[in-house]
């Protein structure tokens, strides 16, 4: 009688018997035998962070400019706050018993300027779990909405709920400012989804065990929670704060006062005032003063001029404008942009103002009928000059894109 080369059991014992060229196995071997190999691929793949070569800030910020142009300043903060954090993970407990505490980050800069793209680009290099989440889906317990626990549980998913790593983790937390308190004024309703998630926000950006819901709280309330001790995990946080600029002027004129008031004026760079930020004008744009504290290292991004976009449209490595041609590659079709198509493009984005991501609308309105027509007329070549791109940019009607 057949029976399982590995357990002995006979046919008549197991549910399923599968035959092999010398052998038999049985489904419960089977199983055992896939539990085996998870573990072990799971042991395998994670990486120990002794083993790790650390890269020094200066080897970090060069891997960021080969995807985002300009931004040295945030750049330079980021690879720090990375760096910083792998010496965290890495400390040794020592005699002196000094803990380096961890140093969240705020990134304020406008729509467009590259605070996400910064955070995908550094997740790429990463070797602990990181994820990015969005503030605006963020609602006080209880209301309809995400809790704040959720942006753990994108963590847990991102480390595939190895608890140990998670708490080792980055966190990117994407509009920040609009979970800005709605008004000064007190409101007989509550402030669900400006204050109250700030308030919610504190413990987690601070340190502290959070218990996890590990598929979401509200879909699954009898879900077995998950401890996790934010205490090592690193906070990013990005937002465009728009209208920000005002605040920041009205603190440089009140500010200046006595005979070198006209002096200081003058120094005052008043197309980039968001080079001047400082904790009160994010108080006085609605965080609360406890978030603030937490979040201690302030960068801004700074608005990109017309080199800074012409340099995006062709230099890092997943250009706008490569990736048309990687596009049209496939199909076999060579794609080439003259010089004065590149420049009518960036004209179009500033004046639309919408930073970087107008580069990529105005040229998907100037491609669109290429990438239509091309794969099945036949033609092997392409070329975008000024006329080209103008006609089908009037054609598209985009001009709904223009900020005021």
């Amino acid at each position: 009688m057949d029976k399982c080369s590995f357990c002995g059991r006979d046919k008549k014992d197991t549910n399923l018997l599968i035959a092999g060229i010398s052998g038999h196995i049985c489904d419960s071997c089977i199983e055992q035998a896939y539990a085996i190999v998870q573990e072990e691929s799971k042991i395998n793949s994670n990486l120990d962070l002794h083993e790790l070569t650390l890269l020094k800030p200066m080897e970090i910020k060069a891997f960021l400019d080969q995807y985002v142009i300009g931004q040295d300043a945030a750049k330079k903060y980021l690879s720090v706050a990375v760096y910083n954090h792998y010496k965290r993970l890495l400390q040794e407990d020592d005699e002196e018993e000094i803990e380096i505490e961890k140093s969240n980050i705020i990134l304020v800069g406008e729509t467009g300027t590259g605070k996400t793209l910064l955070a995908k680009t550094i997740a790429k290099m990463l070797h602990v779990p990181f994820t990015i989440v969005d503030a605006t889906v963020l609602t006080e317990a209880g209301y309809v909405g995400e809790d704040i626990e959720s942006i753990l549980t994108r963590l847990l998913q991102a480390s595939d709920y190895d608890v140990e790593a998670a708490e080792k983790g980055i966190v990117f937390i994407d509009e920040i400012d609009k979970i800005a308190r709605k008004s000064d004024n007190p409101s007989i309703t509550r402030d669900v989804s400006g204050e109250g998630v700030q308030q919610g926000l504190l413990k987690l950006l601070e340190g502290s065990i959070i218990n996890v819901p590990p598929q979401g709280g509200r879909k699954h309330p009898d879900q077995k929670m998950i401890p996790v001790n934010t205490k090592n995990v690193l906070f990013i946080c990005g937002g465009a704060f728009d209208g920000i600029q005002r605040k920041i002027a009205q603190r440089l004129n009140t500010a200046v006062v006595g005979f070198n008031a006209s002096k200081v004026a003058e120094k005052v760079d008043q197309e980039n005032f968001l080079q001047y930020i400082a904790p009160q004008d994010l108080k006085s744009f609605g965080l609360i003063p406890e978030i603030i504290g937490r979040l201690p290292v302030l960068t801004y991004l700074e608005p990109l001029d017309r080199a800074a976009l012409r340099s995006i449209l062709t230099e890092p490595k997943n250009s706008i404008i490569k990736q048309y041609n990687k596009l049209f590659s496939i199909d076999d079709i060579e794609l080439t942009f003259e010089e004065t198509a590149l420049e009518y493009i960036v004209d179009k984005a500033l004046e639309y103002k919408l930073g970087a991501r107008g580069l990529r609308s105005i040229c998907e309105a100037i491609m669109m009928d290429a990438m239509f027509e091309l794969p099945t007329s036949g033609e092997k070549s392409v070329l975008i000059d000024a006329k080209y791109a103008a006609s089908k940019l009037e054609k598209a009607n985009i001009k709904h894109l223009r900020i005021a």
